[in-house]
């Protein structure tokens, strides 16, 4: 369970290091409410997840039918950038293990 827990946090350092990357490189940035629209009219993406990371970024997770994702961070400032993007993406139900006790 904390080899689990230790690899999610990594991972989720990983995304806010690449979005403060992007937001340092401004290639991929812009307003939220552009953003969004992007998503929703032209890959036809809404919001699967959500979650705050470092610095009260904002990091969101979308998804379409068609299999296609993508990842944003949006900063205190408004400015919204994207992270990651890709294809098969799919909702897995996993189960939770157990809590041990004196964990």
């Amino acid at each position: 369970m904390k080899d689990i827990f230790v690899k999610a946090t990594m991972g989720l350092g990983l995304l806010v290091l690449a979005a403060e990357k992007a937001a340092a490189q401004n290639t991929s940035c812009a307003p939220r409410p552009r953003v969004i629209d992007r998503l929703t009219n032209t890959f036809s993406e809404t919001r699967q997840a959500i979650g705050l990371g470092g610095d009260n970024a904002v990091i969101e997770v979308f998804a379409a039918p068609s299999g296609t994702w993508t990842i944003i961070v949006t900063f205190t400032n408004g400015q919204t950038c994207l992270v990651a993007s890709g294809q098969a993406y799919e909702t897995i139900a996993e189960a939770r293990a157990p809590v041990e006790d004196g964990a």
